[in-house]
């Protein structure tokens, strides 16, 4: 089976950029108000609970959910992330994966985590992927999106220093959460904030869960 050119143009981009991306990122997320996100998404959670990071980069958001008391793993597409993530955060379990095919057995996850990840998926996927993350929570179980707000396709040829060549999805929120609800995963909250720093467009946080039975 031929793979997606986008699977292969994500995967190959991160390998390529995984360690300038950890050196120029650094573990203590910013800004103030990503931190509290993702602390209101750990308190609703509960301490020692299985949570997954999808997309988890360099492992520095799930290094983050760690100190703030999770059972938390990672998952990434990349080899070459995945490898700065075990090498940086050895303490912490990482598997190379796609959130396309999640191995997560059915409903054995308190808390589901896409920090910036589903925004390289082509949008005809975004049912298929969030109806994976419905089946992987467990009833009652949480789900954190961080996005780029928008509605358009910005393809990257440069990033962190380096050629490489993929796409980037600015997503509606609001869009985002009648997917979400087509999924059998209720909007409990959307925070949008405007942009800081370099960034090009306000940026929204979605918390979400799947009912109990």
């Amino acid at each position: 089976m031929v793979e997606p050119r986008w699977l292969s143009e994500t995967r190959d981009a991160y390998d390529t950029v995984a360690e300038d991306y950890a050196r120029l990122l650094p573990d203590v997320v910013e800004p103030p108000l990503d931190r509290a996100v993702l602390t209101a998404f750990a308190e609703t959670v509960g301490p020692g609970r299985p949570v997954l990071e999808v997309g988890c980069g360099t492992g520095r958001v799930t290094a983050h959910l760690r100190r703030l008391g999770l059972d938390v793993a990672g998952v990434d597409l990349s080899p070459g992330m995945v490898a700065v993530a075990r090498r940086n955060h050895p303490g912490l379990c990482f598997e190379v994966g796609s959130m396309t095919a999640l191995t997560a057995p059915d409903a054995s996850l308190a808390g589901l985590v896409a920090w910036y990840s589903i925004i390289h998926l082509p949008p005809v996927l975004l049912p298929e992927v969030l109806a994976g993350f419905h089946r992987v929570l467990a009833p009652d179980g949480h789900l954190l999106l961080a996005v780029k707000v928008g509605d358009r396709l910005d393809r990257r040829e440069q990033a962190y220093g380096h050629a490489v060549g993929f796409d980037v999805h600015w997503l509606p929120p609001e869009r985002l959460a009648e997917q979400l609800a087509a999924a059998g995963l209720a909007a409990r909250a959307t925070v949008v904030r405007e942009p800081v720093g370099a960034e090009r467009q306000p940026q929204a946080f979605l918390l979400a869960q799947r009912p109990a039975a």
